[in-house]
């Protein structure tokens, strides 16, 4: 039974058909690359069916037709559908290459009064450019407040501006921030009731920012390490292969990729960089 037929079949409060899932499949894809298959359509549903709600209409149709020319309420819609699913310390072993391969270089740049630039680009809550300044920190105060005095920036994008606030606030459920080895969140979280919230020396140093990946970046020089995980799985082939190009252009020469888990460089971009590691790059010198 295809995807249309289940969403048809099954009682909803708000109808929603092949056609509906079409349109917001088109809108989708231009304003965030995001592919939407008809095997995302009970998601698509489920995403947005609380939106409907909100604007007190009966139907997607209707619904549809308000994205179409309230910008407002277009970013809502993105800000649902977009997926945002992460955790602290991802793909450990990223971590662990950044600390053994780029973090002591970078450590003397920073003693020597030089500057370091990270990215994480889709950032999603938080918890990936939180878990990174943490390895950096250490389970030592004192690093933590020696680092803080140099020119050491992370620059943590993402589309959604919902999402970007709750990252901006670093607070976290219990139960997420357990994902923290214990000598980092005792040192770098406190809790606050029910929720965990990182220290405000690791939260100074993040810089978050609304950025559509596929729209002209107001990026100006280059990064030492871009960390561009678990979002290139939901664009087609032209538009990873776009976004890595780009990617690569701001990184220095030396500095890391980190991609997603079952995420692969594009034939044309890889020549680019030499592979270092699990879904792990170095660019190349040209």
């Amino acid at each position: 039974m295809t995807a249309a037929r289940m969403v048809a079949n099954r009682p909803t409060e708000f109808r929603f058909d092949a056609a509906d899932h079409a349109a917001i499949s088109a809108f989708v894809y231009e304003e965030a690359g995001i592919l939407m298959p008809p095997g995302k359509m009970q998601l698509v549903y489920g995403r947005l069916a609380p939106r409907v709600r909100a604007q007190g209409l009966t139907n997607f149709a209707d619904y549809i037709a308000l994205i179409d020319r309230d910008d407002d309420e277009r970013t809502q819609a993105i800000d649902a559908l977009t997926t945002n699913h992460t955790s602290f310390f991802r793909e450990s072993h990223h971590f662990d290459h950044f600390l053994e391969h780029a973090w002591p270089a970078l450590d003397q740049r920073l003693a020597a009064r030089g500057k370091v630039r990270l990215w994480s680009a889709a950032c999603s809550s938080g918890e990936e450019p939180y878990s990174l300044l943490m390895a950096m920190f250490g389970k030592e105060r004192g690093n933590g407040q020696r680092l803080a005095r140099t020119d050491l920036r992370v620059l943590a994008t993402d589309l959604s501006t919902e999402i970007l606030a709750a990252a901006k606030a670093g607070r976290y459920a219990l139960d997420t921030a357990s994902g923290v080895p214990q000598s980092l969140r005792s040192t770098w979280m406190a809790r606050v009731g029910d929720q965990a919230e990182v220290h405000p020396l690791v939260r100074e140093r993040v810089a978050f920012r609304k950025l559509n990946l596929l729209e002209a970046w107001p990026i100006r020089g280059t990064f030492d390490a871009i960390f561009c995980r678990n979002v290139m799985i939901y664009f087609d082939d032209p538009t990873k292969e776009r976004l890595q190009s780009r990617l690569a252009d701001h990184l220095a020469p030396g500095g890391f990729l980190y991609i997603g888990h079952s995420e692969r460089l594009a034939a044309s971009v890889a020549p680019r960089f030499a592979c270092v590691g699990r879904t792990t790059f170095q660019k190349v010198a040209a």
